[in-house]
């Protein structure tokens, strides 16, 4: 006999969450949400408040980039919704699943000037995959299923649903079996689709036949939780393989068929994609930043495109061969495509090659990374990491700097997301929250993050919410005293002393760490680097921060300035 329980949707809401197995939450509460509130504590949902909507959807963001499981966050109307945006669209950008939550005006007092009332779903719009509204109580069920499947499903992304205030508070009778979901949209991909076969085949016999073949590896190889087999492929064909910022760890950074990083920053495959005969890009969009304003690879070259997003093939390059489909299902098909398919002699060349240039770049990147420099260079900074962090330690890298001289210079020593930059949108502020999502995604592994000073200010209120909630991270801001990327850009396009808008306070941070009951160590030497660091590592229940004091001189800022990575000159347009 069917079991009817009279609730609030606010509770249906959480009993549906519940159903999905979801969690964590993060969010702010307001009036038009307190009944789904209130479910969470009476039924166990785990729930974190945050003190920047923005942060939640940060914080959703990383959790789902390194478990693929759905990220949730909530908001109340208005500025609450207006918050999420720019993390919404880094999600959007990045294939990130999300379900976000966000309260509304009571639908009887619709505009007529209710407080914090404004076209949200309007400008949420564009943020997100889908903006779904509930306008019947009964329905909440059913369309929070819509949304997991939505966000889990092709390239994931983010969902807004939108709960009106009379529909939260609300009661309808629901029957058990109305939370009844399919357990495969908890985590992306939900589903899988397969290139088809006359494809594959085109593509083993163009692959068969190469002897300088390469493959380009973006994001999407993490998304579609590819990158064992990636590895797996690239081993078997002797094929090595770049990657993009967001494609980090693909392949091992250490293996000898890894290519390093491609586009405006690069260590030698820019140079190899010239020389390629064949190029195998899979999961990548090759936006700008990858194809260096869209100049490699040079046109010309034969591409074969796997992706699991149609309309990005031919957006920016135009292949010999596109492949529908997902990344893991389609390397899979390549490798049995391929299996028994003789390997060309010249790829012994072709590969020895990759690993003596990569031995070259390292002896010429040593000097960098084990720099004396004082203030510390981020080179050295980047040396110490590579040494000190654990295998499957997670590195957050925020926007700018941190991802930049992260992409070129951390090694990821084994395949899977380990680094995780939000490239989705590039916005600074990420490194903090990302930082706790990655905590709640996998506790068990050792999580630093990469924020620039300017990045680190616009979210410090979140440095309680991390020890709050006895999470533990690692934060290294890199304290320049200025906007660094801005600074050094003004510097190379406008010379010295040319700079506006680009400088900071002096601030010690290690001990606006300590007035919030944290952990807080200045660096101040490139000795004392390694100390701090372990340290760090080692701590329990709360986070640490690291103020390391580099370089002001923004002429040494960029990572083209220290690795030779890329060349600016004046009039160059560098985002």
């Amino acid at each position: 006999m069917t079991q009817t329980n009279e609730m609030t949707g606010g509770e249906a809401l959480v009993r549906g969450l519940l159903a999905h197995e979801a969690g964590p939450v993060f969010g702010m509460g307001g009036f038009q949400l307190l009944p789904y509130y209130d479910a969470a504590r009476r039924l166990g949902l785990t729930h974190h408040l945050i003190n920047d909507e923005r942060c939640g959807v940060f914080a959703a963001d990383a959790y789902a980039k390194v478990t693929g499981r759905v990220g949730l966050v909530d908001a109340t109307l208005g500025p609450g919704a207006t918050n999420l945006v720019t993390g919404l669209v880094e999600a959007l950008n990045a294939g990130s699943p999300i379900v976000a939550i966000v309260g509304d005006t009571h639908r009887d007092h619709s505009w007529k000037n209710m407080t914090q009332e404004t076209h949200q779903a309007e400008i949420l719009r564009p943020a997100a995959k889908e903006v779904i509204r509930v306008e019947s109580i009964q329905r909440i069920p059913e369309l929070l299923r819509r949304a997991f499947i939505v966000a889990t499903s092709g390239r994931p992304g983010p969902v807004v649903l939108i709960v009106p205030e009379d529909i939260a508070h609300g009661t309808h009778g629901f029957a058990d079996e109305d939370f009844a979901c399919d357990p495969r949209y908890q985590a992306a991909p939900a589903l899988r689709c397969r290139p088809e076969a006359e494809g594959l085949a085109e593509a083993a016999a163009l692959l068969a036949a190469a002897e300088r073949p390469l493959i380009l590896a973006g994001g999407g190889i993490h998304i579609s939780q590819a990158a064992p087999d990636l590895q797996a492929l690239a081993e078997a064909a002797q094929i090595p393989v770049a990657h993009t910022m967001s494609g980090k760890g693909a392949i091992a950074c250490t293996s000898p068929l890894s290519a390093g990083l491609f586009g405006r920053y690069d260590r030698i495959a820019n140079g190899l994609i010239e020389d390629s005969d064949c190029l195998l890009v899979i999961g990548c969009k090759l936006g700008e930043i990858a194809t260096k304003r869209y100049t490699v690879p040079a046109p010309g070259k034969r591409v074969i495109h796997l992706d699991c997003v149609a309309e990005e093939i031919g957006r920016t390059y135009q292949p010999e061969l596109p492949l529908w489909g997902d990344a893991r299902e389609g390397i899979r098909d390549l490798m049995t495509a391929l299996d028994g398919k003789p390997i060309p002699e010249a790829r012994k060349t072709w590969c020895e090659g990759v690993v003596a240039k990569m031995n070259d770049w390292r002896e010429m990147a040593k000097e960098r990374l084990t720099s004396e420099d004082v203030p510390v260079s981020m080179g050295r900074m980047m040396g110490e990491l590579n040494t000190h962090l654990p295998e499957d330690a997670i590195l957050i890298a925020d926007g700018g700097f941190a991802a930049h001289w992260g992409g070129l210079l951390y090694d990821s020593r084994r395949a899977g997301r380990g680094f995780v930059p939000d490239r989705g949108f590039a916005s600074i502020g990420y490194g903090l929250p990302g930082a706790i999502g990655a905590c709640l995604a996998a506790p068990e592994r050792a999580v630093v993050a990469i924020t620039g000073d300017g990045g680190f200010n616009m979210v410090l209120g979140e440095i309680e919410t991390a020890r709050r909630m006895g999470v533990a991270p690692v934060i290294i801001v890199v304290n320049n005293a200025a906007s660094g990327y801005v600074k050094a850009l003004q510097h190379l396009m406008y010379g010295e002393g040319n700079y506006q808008s680009s400088d900071l306070a002096e601030t010690n941070y290690a001990d606006v760490a300590k007035a919030t009951g944290c952990l807080g160590i200045r660096v101040e030497t490139p000795d004392a680097l390694a100390g701090a660091i372990r340290r760090g590592l080692a701590e329990q229940g709360r986070p640490t921060v690291l103020d390391v004091v580099v370089t002001r001189d923004p002429g040494k800022m960029l990572p083209a300035a220290d690795s030779r990575a890329v060349q600016v000159k004046k009039g160059d347009r560098i985002a």
